[in-house]
């Protein structure tokens, strides 16, 4: 008799669950996603800007993030990927600093010669170190002035993680910065696109509508605004899922949302979470995102050496973005990452957008309010955790106690940045396990 397909659920929409069942569904298995929002995404997920739709937060891609590109091939959007020239700048002492050259970067006037050498050697080696253990034993103050000197460290970096962190820095390890390092040291590598940075055109949507659509064909499906209230084992194997006042049956269940999700979810007999006393700490994010009639500024990142401005940095989609993607018009976000007991997140839209328009028109004189179309605040509660020293000692351990539900998330990236390219290459790493789960099932099916 001919195999039964597999009914296979996952638990969240965001670009790690949207991944995976679309790697599934190529696999002959049928497809559920659950996701509790009205969109699907996540942190990538879309906004609605008026004339135009966009990416809610900024995202860009490096042309060294193999797993995501290979992703677009896949799913035919190869053609949509576009790429231009990324221009960096720092800001500080009320004056813009291009350093995007060597020229430029030799010119750079808060550092000496000897300075700007040990910085591009903190760059280069730490670019280049493979074993991140050690460096969640120290932290990223000591790390950084032992590669590049106290200089380096007051007059570069110190600022750059105030705006990022604030006083968290101080008890980061040197793997926060080594994650960042390691990507863009490596983008800037690439033999053929060095200082390019890339974007699918109609944004991020346009990945998730591709991803359901071809979920859709391979008789699959997505299902948005809903919650799953409970995750149980079913006598003699599979899992049953509860969803508003649903039950449905899987052969497997593999979960993608959060942990503090899993814990109010799943059955005790499904997996058990190991935590050490310490809490893992989020940074959120409260975002600007000013549409304008013309372009605010040329570089797709300004690092913000001047800590008193109320923003983490400037980021200039539109330096890359084409202005025909947002109907004519130029967007730029203006982040601040703080954290979960921040008086932001009780401050309303309207107050936190007149805080920032005035740090944009402090940094901007020439900006004239005439040529600002829309203004809008996003936020983001959780959008990466504070690697504190030994941090890899303190994220919970999943282990996962029955054979057909399966854990994947974020609390699992303890030596890489939360940004797409690692969430596919996790997915595709679990693909090669899963894939074996599948079989192995099918197989015992048909016996």
């Amino acid at each position: 008799m001919p195999p039964k397909k597999m009914k296979v659920g996952v638990i969240g929409g965001g670009l790690m669950g949207m991944a995976l069942a679309y790697r599934v569904s190529e696999l002959e298995a049928s497809v559920k996603v659950f996701e509790s929002d009205s969109q699907l995404g996540g942190l990538s997920t879309h906004h609605n800007y008026g004339d135009f739709t966009w990416d809610k937060f900024y995202h860009v891609i490096v042309p060294t993030d193999g797993s995501l590109i290979n992703l677009m091939n896949d799913i035919d959007l190869g053609e949509s990927l576009n790429w231009s020239r990324s221009f960096t700048g720092y800001y500080v002492n009320k004056s813009f600093h291009s350093l995007n050259s060597p020229k430029e970067f030799l010119l750079f006037p808060l550092l000496n010669i000897w300075d700007k050498i040990r910085l591009v050697f903190t760059i280069f080696y730490g670019g280049r170190i493979s074993n991140w253990k050690k460096l969640e034993k120290i932290t990223v103050k000591e790390w950084l002035i032992r590669m590049g000197g106290k200089k380096n460290f007051s007059k570069f970096w110190e600022p750059l993680l105030l705006a990022k962190l604030g006083e968290n820095y101080k008890r980061v390890s040197g793997v926060f910065i080594w994650t960042y390092i390691r990507r863009l040291f490596k983008a800037r590598e690439h033999p053929v696109e060095k200082d390019y940075m890339g974007y699918v055109s109609g944004g991020y949507k346009t990945v998730f509508d591709r991803l359901e659509n071809l979920l859709v064909k391979n008789n699959s499906s997505v299902l948005l605004n809903t919650a799953v209230t409970s995750i149980k084992p079913l006598e003699g194997g599979g899992i049953e899922v509860a969803y508003g006042d649903k039950v449905e049956y899987f052969d497997k269940v593999v979960f993608t949302a959060p942990v503090n999700v899993l814990e109010q979810v799943a059955a005790p007999e499904l997996c058990e979470i190991v935590k050490n006393n310490q809490p893992i700490e989020y940074l959120g994010v409260v975002c600007l995102v000013l549409v304008t009639k013309k372009p605010l500024t040329p570089f797709y990142v300004l690092n913000m050496g001047d800590v008193n401005t109320p923003f983490t940095g400037v980021i200039g989609m539109s330096s890359l973005v084409d202005s025909s993607e947002t109907a004519g018009k130029y967007m730029t976000y203006f982040p601040k990452y703080i954290s979960k007991d921040h008086p932001y997140w009780n401050t309303s839209d309207e107050a936190i957008e007149d805080l920032f328009m005035t740090g944009v028109r402090d940094l901007y004189p020439e900006f004239n309010d005439d040529d600002l179309v829309s203004a809008h605040i996003n936020r983001a509660f959780k959008v990466q955790p504070l690697q504190v020293l030994n941090y890899s000692n303190i994220v919970p351990k999943i282990k996962t106690k029955h054979p057909d539900f399966f854990v994947l998330n974020t609390s699992q990236f303890v030596s890489d940045s939360v940004n797409n390219n690692f969430v596919v290459t996790h997915v595709n790493s679990f693909m090669k396990q899963f894939a074996t789960a599948l079989e192995t099932k099918t197989s015992t099916n048909t016996d």
